[in-house]
């Protein structure tokens, strides 16, 4: 898969219809959302809060069309409370779910940090997925490549890559294939549309590939 581009999920599952596009999607590429009891709206990212669900794409602009226009009380018919900062609310939560899940994988050993140790994974051809610090250096980033037919992140911050890690800061990692890859790579790409927008795609894969 090419820097930018879509990844294909591991099941894309039921379609759900977005209050804000009207388009139907697979529930990967949404956000789902409940009312809770006092009537406030809840991002519901794993999908297993009770309610029904009302689904948003992943995407900044339809998060703050469904927030703006009122969409939200719509699809629930009934008056309910949404965070000011919803976008913002989303991302963060997305963020925490990305580095959590990147730091699972470290410690089953399916993920490395550091530039020489990824160069290694990536000349061994056991890196699947090339993440970089979208505040790192463009210059040092250009050095290593997407895996062929592998997969690049690179819309974390290097603090939020040092967190995975148990670092103050990380630029350059890496997942092998398997294990939980799949799910980060996955939960990215929805971080990717709330986090750069769809005006934006391109700011996503700034470090240059070679070849």
């Amino acid at each position: 898969m090419s820097r930018g581009g879509h990844a294909k999920s591991r099941e894309d599952g039921p379609e759900r219809k977005c209050i804000a596009t009207g388009e139907a999607q697979p529930k990967t590429g949404l956000i789902r959302f409940v009312v809770g009891p006092e009537g406030q709206v809840v991002p519901d990212l794993t999908g297993k809060l009770p309610g029904r669900g009302i689904y948003v794409a992943a995407q900044k602009e339809a998060l703050e069309k469904a927030s703006k226009k009122g969409l939200f009380s719509r699809a629930a018919k009934q008056p309910v409370t949404v965070p000011e900062d919803l976008v913002n609310v989303v991302e963060q939560m997305l963020s925490r779910r990305v580095v959590d899940l990147i730091s699972l994988a470290r410690k089953s050993g399916d993920a490395v940090a550091g530039y020489e140790k990824v160069k290694d994974w990536l000349s061994k051809e056991v890196a699947r997925v090339l993440i970089q610090a979208e505040d790192g250096s463009s210059r040092g980033k250009s050095k290593l490549s997407t895996p062929y037919g592998g997969t690049y992140i690179g819309w974390l911050t290097a603090d939020e890559l040092g967190m995975a890690f148990g670092r103050q800061s990380v630029i350059h990692a890496a997942l092998g294939a398997g294990g939980l890859a799949p799910r980060v790579v996955e939960e990215a790409q929805r971080l990717k549309g709330v986090r750069v927008g769809t005006s934006d795609t391109d700011r996503a894969g700034r470090g240059q590939r070679k070849g």
